[in-house]
């Protein structure tokens, strides 16, 4: 991984001869960052993190040459990573055309046979990751870059702030998860992309618990947007939480009136996570800067999350408060830590208005939606099969049934009187017929007075 140090025992080894492509800048920020470990950095065996790597003497013979392989993999890998900010200056160029096909996606349509899958009006797509991520922040960044509007106000409500100081140092000033400041934490918030769009839709949701006691808590809430789908609204409670808690997001309910929404099934997953964090994290071996990232793998591998053999897209934000070198250790650091390619799967989206960083979220979202029609679920055949015979037979049930009542109501206008009553009304009808002689029926010839006709 980036960060780690780099055996040689060639004095005269260069990076420019292994790797003829990085260019001058990636190059010099790569020796940076593989001097920042010394031979004291060590791997995690408790939790399988890698921190670093021991040094060379105090590596066995016969390992060594995996070990130099593995240095050269990690190696790759790094400048795999800092071409790819190199080629997303280049593809910023076509920043507009990368637009119009988000804009005018509609679900299922980068998907193969879509007659074969049940494809739902609008693609799901569902935020997901600890507390101070950026999800919120995300969202807004998202939604101004697609509408094309920087001076827009902010949809979602932001819930973290972040102050750099001199000397590495760090002070993190978030709202903490049990206050009531604001209810972007605990309802779930539908936010369609863009505005006046039906094809996608974002959904922010509660933030993951970092304590290592509330790991049942974050699988239940997963596993409930999962399996039985998200709807706007929503109030998220968890075990853990207290009665006050409790009592007073009730309480936020009913004055905030929401009204019963459309569920609406998850067709993917982007996990956010926030990069200055996971730096601390990797540069710290304190129990409580590990268990940042040991939240990360527990809630980013659980399958509920996953779609068969796809797992989330990995978005990690306040990469503009991070040097180039540390955005890119961090994306190693990721892409071996979850087994996902770090320049594909992994996005680094920082909070600027630039168009790198546009490009990144429309990559970002080409991603997501391309593999969310991928996984729709396929249509039942015999279960279509039968819903179509069952209509049919309704609509010929709804047929004989109209002709009975056409017939009937046609006999009805030609014969009034039938059934019981035709013996009554045959009576007052002879009745009020007045009654003829005989000699009036039948009245007799003067053939007298026609004589002269023959």
């Amino acid at each position: 991984m980036g960060g780690d140090s780099i055996v040689s025992h060639d004095e005269d080894y260069s990076l420019e001869e292994d790797f003829p492509l990085l260019s001058s800048q990636s190059s010099a920020v790569l020796r940076d960052n593989l001097g920042l470990q010394d031979e004291d950095n060590r791997v995690n065996g408790e939790n399988g993190i890698v921190s670093g790597q021991t040094s060379e003497e105090n590596t066995p013979a016969s390992s060594r040459f995996d070990f130099e392989v593995n240095e050269r993999n990690r190696l790759g890998v790094y400048q795999q990573i800092l071409q790819s900010y190199d080629e997303l200056e280049v593809h910023s160029k076509n920043l507009k055309e990368e637009k119009e096909k988000i804009l005018s996606y509609i679900p299922g349509a980068w998907t193969e046979k879509v007659h074969d899958y049940d494809v739902p009006k609008t693609t799901c797509l569902i935020l997901v990751g600890p507390r101070g991520s950026g999800k919120s922040s995300l969202i807004n960044r998202i939604s101004k870059v697609l509408e094309d509007d920087k001076f827009a106000p902010a949809r979602a409500q932001d819930e973290s702030l972040f102050i750099y100081l001199r000397h590495s140092q760090w002070i993190y000033l978030f709202i903490p998860d049990n206050s009531l400041i604001g209810d972007g934490t605990y309802f779930l918030k539908e936010y369609m992309i863009p505005r006046d769009s039906t094809s996608i839709c974002l959904y922010d949701t509660r933030s993951l618990s970092d304590n290592s006691h509330d790991n049942e808590d974050n699988r239940i809430m997963m596993k409930g947007w999962m399996t039985k789908g998200v709807r706007h609204g929503k109030l998220v409670v968890r075990k853990r939480d207290d009665q006050r808690l409790r009592k007073s997001l009730k309480c936020k309910t009913h004055k905030k009136g929401f009204f019963p929404s459309k569920i609406r099934k998850v067709n993917f997953v982007i996990y956010v996570v926030n990069g200055l964090s996971v730096l601390k994290a990797m540069e710290n071996t304190d129990a409580l800067e590990r268990q940042y990232t040991e939240t990360i793998v527990s809630t980013f591998n659980c399958p509920y999350l996953s779609f068969k053999d796809d797992k989330p897209v990995l978005v990690f934000t306040h990469g503009d408060l991070l040097s180039l070198s540390n955005r890119a250790r961090v994306r190693a650091y990721f892409g071996e830590l979850l087994g996902i390619p770090p320049t594909k799967q992994i996005f680094d989206i920082p909070d600027c208005d630039d168009p790198v960083t546009a490009t990144t979220i429309m990559k970002m979202l080409r991603y997501s939606l391309e593999h969310a029609d991928r996984n729709f679920p396929q249509r039942n055949v015999i279960k279509d099969k039968v819903r179509k015979a069952f209509r049919s037979l309704c609509m010929i049930l709804l047929i004989l049934v109209l002709g009975v009542a056409i017939a009937l109501a046609h006999n009805e206008f030609i014969h009034p009187c039938h059934g019981p009553q035709k013996q009554a009304c045959s009576t007052k009808v002879h009745a009020k017929r007045p009654k003829l002689k005989v000699h009036e029926m039948h009245p007799k010839i003067a053939w007298h007075k026609i004589r002269h006709i023959w």
